[in-house]
């Protein structure tokens, strides 16, 4: 286990997407780990660390509203943007051409707190203790700054990113008197060891109390 911190994430929107649902957004019923994941990368990431999501709890009802947005029904291939690079021929997709209206069913008014650690990868230099980056995540988490904006699932729902201190207490949970709520079958992480094909992990998510012991599930992830 390395060194350890929690962490208070808020937005008025967010959208987790599911992977099965091709055409439209449809979000998970709470935060991925790989996007709790991705929200601690953004504050600060080193090729010597890497982050590890322990546990996530849900301060907030659980809460779907939709709306219809304009987006693109195809995306640049690599071997287009490639060739662009290449050759230099432009790189472009007609968004008048290639627009689409695609519902979205998304999370309102969400809150989490997230512990998590990281752990220094085969990268790591005799410089990189971890003493060192931990006292250099708390520093930036302390001044609010981040390498990129954190996100909650899109780039369009910003989240806001907050420590929470050792002393602190964290506000007591809509569902802290659950005793259990399954929610399913949910995204854990993918495994890029094949960088043109990741292959997704799966995990049950079972939330009891509010709080989802993410470290004890990925003992049981699914390919």
């Amino acid at each position: 286990m390395g060194y350890g911190i929690r962490v208070l994430v808020q937005g008025p929107r967010a959208c987790f997407t599911r992977p099965e649902m091709k055409a439209e957004r449809v979000s998970y019923d709470v935060i991925t780990p790989s996007a709790a994941r991705g929200i601690l990368e953004a504050v600060y990431w080193k090729p010597a660390i890497v982050w590890k999501i322990d546990r996530i709890e849900v301060l907030n009802k659980i809460k779907f509203d939709t709306f219809r947005r304009n987006e693109v029904e195809s995306k640049l291939s690599y071997q287009v943007a490639k060739k662009g690079m290449t050759t230099g021929s432009p790189i472009s997709i007609s968004s008048t051409e290639k627009r689409q209206q695609r519902a979205m069913l998304y999370l309102r008014d969400v809150a989490y707190v997230i512990d998590a650690h990281f752990e220094l990868t085969p990268k790591a230099g005799e410089a990189d203790t971890r003493e060192k980056h931990y006292n250099i995540a708390l520093r930036r988490l302390r001044k609010g700054q981040c390498f990129n904006q954190p996100v909650l699932g899109c780039r369009e729902f910003p989240a806001k990113v907050t420590l929470v201190e050792a002393a602190e207490q964290t506000p007591r949970g809509f569902y802290a008197d659950e005793p259990e709520k399954d929610l399913g079958f949910m995204l854990y992480d993918l495994d890029f060891s094949a960088e043109e094909s990741p292959v997704p992990h799966f995990y049950r998510a079972v939330m009891r109390k509010g709080v989802i012991d993410v470290a004890a599930a990925s003992k049981k992830v699914v390919w």
